[in-house]
């Protein structure tokens, strides 16, 4: 059943004080269990029949993953092996018939007794392209467009404490069009195509240049299905919006919109009950029958909705992320008729600053630096699960990412949401178009923009939402932005809607995406690009995660699974990146030499990537996203960590670049940086400047006394060069107040007549760190702190942990570090903490793997957790065959 949205009627209400709220309404049932699938060509049956009890499915249905995509379904029951492993996605393999055909999926499920005498309703949250729903031989309804939700009054064809049948003949997308194979010979292809014409829906599934086409085009039943029973009155989609007094941070003003339907053929009168925090109020409702009234519960006719000491929401490490749980009742004669609770978070957005004409981002009146990046597709084939999604959420937190750009809506779902707000990731949330040279506008844009009215009912409460965008990179069709400007302002009006992301002045997508030495990061138009929404490069994975995504006979050359797995040519210049890689730190001889000279690149332009703009903050940069954060598959590119949740050295260069408070030296003019991306003043702080030439000796030491003000870059000064600089030297920063470090850095720098030239790093001598491990469990979590101290004269350089398995030695994933790829000038000592479920560790106990780039470290036991050397990491273990690339 469809429910219909009324205008706001103006209505008297009385303030009552809620002492409780009745019983709960019964359970919901989710429906995830006992389902199967087939082709609809293979299927001789009537609807009527497949939607029955009775039916005998004898051998030609296969087992169904709900929520999951055909193709899911068919990995999972081994028609077809895993897509994302080495070149098992071709289709020779996995036939592009899959987004060509429709299939039907069933199951049979019991409805519990406490659903008797009640409104019955069957919800699919998400099913892609289309479908027809049947219910114990009845058709239920339609859906269409992979973001919008079904929900149908089944309450007639359903017997509680009975068995019942349901079956969703599920159809592709009408345009799923034919993909451009990813090879070394014809490079990556363009984004995108045909698919774009049918809207809402997976359009990057027919492959883009960093993902190659899914053979199914992620069709299927890929949300939750689930029951749920109510009486007459159900609520639908509240809404809360905030404000608040800025610059004062109280009072806050909470107004909660609420849409009653009566769904049956008499007028009730009922009472609608709101609780959150302390706060607890009710008012009497009459509801014409089969009609809708929106309710508004604000501040002018409940004092109450003024809260005098709100617990605000701030983004990433601005302050803690408060949320707030909203109960709402509406009760018939003592009885619950419907009961619904949203997340709300107290927090004001802005979006100018009277110093700019840019787009400026503020939240409770802090200005906040967007730091962040972009989400093509949350997984390829739409495999992520709230653990993993967390996990994925959690990492983002870590690296001091401020805001994730949600890209043409294609990672959609509660959980992505509910993250978000957990870890305090502001949202930049598109629909379902990407920009126009990538494919055709919407041919069906009533059911375009029935999508879009769903998402924005659906998720629009979230305190990390900040900005919706219609589209990427333009602007789109006239019909559809008029469309799109007056739904936000019906349905959601306290946030900004963009047309495109480059909407305004100063906002700029559009790379570059390749991998470039540091200084040229720096190199931007202060105009046109204030706020980057995409910028990205290369970014290599750990040997791990790369022998973990191919079979072993790819290791040793550089070919079309390479290709498969974005490092191909075209806007990545994949085909580029093995010769710059050994112009600049030398000949890479084989697998491990790769990885190991890849963290060195990834590191210097990620960290590079958000410098740049830290240098400019607020005068005028106001953003900058990397394309992307964020892998939808097993890739080269556009990462911070592995499909296999491994961070790289991008990680951990991007978290250092986007700490609240930095030092870093601008690698176009050498200045040493302070950055301070706070609302308070840094005062009485200290900074150090050393170098070291390549033997370790200290040739250079200077510090500066450190005053900076709050949202702002400070320059220090610059480094007076000694004349006695070796070939290759190192810089390391230091930032202390009175309390201890606040930051540090680390670089290496070639002379300025060969400015690309690192080959000299191959002649540091190797260096045993000295370790120290202890292991502390902690409710659910195990937690190691290693000591490393570098005993030695020389420098000891991008020193890699990586938790694993003390026997096995398998990877622990995933694990988060407190710091990654550390470099040590000679004497110092660091203390990096590592954290991971305890469950893991049920079998074996942990052990610390170490490697880097010229590091070495003696086994050390405290009996329940080591660190010992990563024997696989080291190069000279490996056939030196200099990793040739072979063009098939």
């Amino acid at each position: 059943m469809k429910l219909k949205h009324s205008f706001l009627v103006a209505m008297q209400s009385v303030f009552v004080a809620v002492a409780s709220f009745a019983a709960p309404l019964p359970e919901t049932i989710v429906l995830d269990s006992g389902w199967q699938l087939q082709r609809a060509p293979e299927i001789s049956r009537t609807p009527i029949d497949i939607s029955w009890t009775g039916l005998d499915p004898g051998n030609e249905w296969r087992a169904a993953t709900v929520p999951g995509t055909v193709l899911t379904s068919l990995v999972n029951d081994g028609v077809y092996p895993e897509p994302l492993y080495g070149e098992n996605n071709r289709p020779d393999k996995i036939p592009e018939l899959l987004c060509r055909e429709s299939y039907w999926y069933r199951t049979v499920f019991r409805t519990p007794r406490s659903y008797a005498g009640r409104k019955i309703w069957l919800h699919l949250d998400g099913i892609n392209y289309s479908a027809d729903v049947w219910v114990n031989g009845t058709k239920v309804g339609s859906m269409k467009g992979a973001f919008a939700r079904g929900v149908f009054d089944v309450t007639s064809l359903i017997k509680p404490g009975k068995k019942s049948a349901m079956a969703v003949l599920v159809a592709p997308e009408p345009h799923p069009g034919w993909p451009h194979e990813h090879t070394l010979f014809d490079g990556s292809g363009t984004n995108d195509g045909i698919t774009t014409i049918d809207g809402p829906t997976f359009h990057s599934t027919i492959g883009c240049d960093w993902m190659p086409a899914i053979r199914d085009r992620d069709t299927g039943i890929w949300d939750k299905v689930y029951l749920t029973a109510t009486g007459p009155v159900v609520i639908a989609d509240p809404l809360v919006t905030t404000d608040l007094p800025l610059p004062k941070l109280a009072p806050a003003e909470v107004t909660v919109q609420v849409t009653l339907t009566n769904t049956s053929d008499k007028p009730q009168h009922g009472t609608l009950k709101a609780e959150f925090g302390n706060i607890s109020l009710s008012t009497p409702v009459d509801i014409a029958p089969k009609k809708s009234k929106v309710v508004s519960l604000d501040p002018k006719s409940f004092p109450e909705m003024r809260v005098e000491k709100p617990q605000l929401w701030w983004p990433n490490r601005y302050g803690p992320q408060n949320l707030y749980k909203l109960h709402l009742e509406f009760e018939i004669d003592g009885a619950i008729s419907d009961q619904k609770e949203t997340s709300f978070g107290i927090r004001k957005i802005t979006y100018a600053a009277p110093d700019s004409d840019n787009l400026v981002l503020s939240v409770n009146g802090v200005r906040v630096f967007c730091k962040g990046g972009n989400w093509g597709m949350d997984e390829a084939m739409k495999r992520n699960p709230r653990a993993r999604l967390e996990a994925e959420i959690r990492m983002h937190q870590i690296a001091n990412y401020t805001m994730i750009r949600n890209w043409c809506g294609q990672s959609s779902g509660e959980d992505f949401y509910e993250m978000c707000d957990k870890y305090g990731l502001l949202v930049w949330d598109e629909f379902f178009q990407p920009r126009p040279g990538d494919g055709p506008e919407p041919e069906d844009v009533d059911t375009y923009v029935a999508n879009v009215r769903d998402k924005i009912l659906r998720y629009r409460n979230h305190p990390s939402i900040a900005i919706w965008c219609a589209r990427g990179e333009g602007s789109p069709a006239t019909n559809i932005d008029s469309a799109l400007h007056k739904l936000l302002k019906e349905l959601e009006p306290s946030q900004l809607y963009l047309a495109g992301s480059d909407a305004r002045p100063g906002i700029d997508s559009r790379g570059p995406y390749y991998w470039r030495p540091p200084r040229e990061f720096y190199n931007f138009n202060e105009k046109s690009e204030v706020f980057k929404t995409e910028t990205g490069s290369i970014s290599v994975p750990t040997l791990d995660s790369i022998q973990g995504m191919m079979p072993k006979n790819d290791w040793d050359s550089i070919n079309d699974d390479w290709a498969e797995h974005d490092l191909a040519k075209g806007p990545l210049r994949g085909d580029q990146y093995p010769k710059i890689l050994a112009d600049r730190f030398g000949k890479v001889l084989n697998l491990a030499d790769f990885a190991r000279k890849g963290q060195m690149a990834n590191y210097e332009a990620y960290r590079a990537m958000y410098e740049s703009r830290n240098a400019k903050m607020f005068a005028p940069c106001t953003g900058v996203l990397t394309w992307m954060s964020n892998p939808a598959q097993p890739s080269f590119a556009g990462q911070i960590y592995h499909h296999d949740l491994e961070p790289n050295a991008s990680f951990f260069a991007a978290k250092k670049a986007c700490e609240p408070i930095h030092i870093q030296m601008n690698e176009r003019n050498w200045d040493i940086e302070v950055i301070n991306n706070l609302a308070r003043p840094l005062e009485k702080a200290r900074a150090t400047v050393s170098v070291f030439n390549i033997d370790g000796s200290n040739v250079y030491q200077r510090e500066f006394e450190v005053e900076a003000p709050p949202s702002a870059e400070m320059r220090l000064g610059t480094v007076d060069w000694p004349t006695n600089l070796s070939a290759v030297h190192f810089i390391k920063l230091e930032l202390r107040d009175k309390e201890g470090k606040l930051s540090d850095n680390f670089y290496w720098r070639a002379a300025p007549d060969k400015q690309d030239n690192f080959q000299a790093l191959e002649k540091l001598p190797t260096v045993t760190l000295d370790a120290e491990v202890a292991r502390e469990d902690r409710g659910d979590k195990c937690l190691l702190n290693v000591k490393l101290r570098n005993s030695s004269s020389h420098i000891a350089l991008m020193t890699h942990l990586q938790l694993r398995h003390k026997d096995s030695h398998d990877r622990v994933l995933p694990a988060y570090y407190s710091d990654n790829y550390v470099s040590f000038a000679p004497g110092e000592t660091k203390t990096i903490t590592v954290e991971a479920a305890l469950a893991a560790f049920k079998i074996e106990d942990p052990v610390v793997m170490i490697d880097g780039w010229n590091v070495a470290i003696k086994t050390t036991s405290t009996g329940r957790a080591t660190v010992a050397l990563n024997e696989d990491a080291q190069v000279k273990h490996g056939a030196s065959n200099g990793l040739p690339i072979h063009v098939q």
